[in-house]
């Protein structure tokens, strides 16, 4: 699956018991598809004394969820790096110049465009 955030990217919680809350992804698992995100899926776990912990007691953790749960923050840039658009270029997903870094025609920006031929003389009709 495509992960659309990065650690330190600011994140909402689209589904689940914590829906709707904003925090930073701590941790990002790639091999499960799951984020660690502060102030959510918080799970306590009742902690036996020991000797390194003598006093024992309940210990609060952030657990991971699935990684389709989140998507980057309302109010803040979805994608690193995006600028102002320029004037007559197409913009990639992250917010350069499409392809590889050359200038696309506006016509292929445009609705109905969809880079599926190329513009040609005008034909008349009689």
């Amino acid at each position: 699956m495509a992960r659309h955030v990065k650690k330190g990217d600011t994140v909402m919680v689209t589904a689940g018991n914590d829906s709707g809350k904003v925090g930073e992804v701590l941790r990002v698992i790639p091999d499960e598809n799951r984020v660690v995100v502060q102030g959510v899926n918080i799970r306590t776990r009742h902690m036996k004394p020991t000797q390194q912990n003598p006093q024992g007691g309940l210990l609060r953790k952030e657990m991971p969820i699935h990684i389709s749960n989140v998507s980057p923050a309302v109010g803040r840039p979805a994608a690193r790096g995006r600028g102002a658009p320029q004037a007559g270029r197409a913009q990639g997903p992250r917010g350069g110049p499409a392809a590889v870094g050359e200038a696309i025609p506006l016509f292929y920006c445009l609705p109905g465009g969809g880079g599926a031929a190329v513009p040609g003389p005008v034909r008349d009709e009689g």
